[in-house]
């Protein structure tokens, strides 16, 4: 099995609804069916918010190489009194 991991996609913040209705749609066709995709806003008042949709996707070949080399490594945790 192959592990899923979490993604983002954010939108721009000068859309009319029917840019961002065909926007989400584009994405939404481009995922695959495990995506769990969820629409958040992300984003504070000091630096403004913005629309993005979060999804799961399977590694890239890239990040599986790196995950097989550094994923099997031993982690010794140490106790903190």
């Amino acid at each position: 099995m192959s592990r899923l991991i979490k993604d983002y996609v954010e939108l721009d913040n000068h859309l009319s609804l029917d840019e961002l209705i065909s926007r989400l749609s584009e994405i939404r066709d481009a995922m695959p069916a495990e995506a769990e995709a969820e629409l958040v806003m992300r984003g504070d008042d000091v630096f403004g918010r913005h629309l993005a949709v979060s999804f799961l996707r399977p590694l890239t070949a890239e990040e599986a190489a790196v995950e097989g080399r550094y994923g099997s490594c031993p982690v010794k945790l140490r106790a903190v009194a």
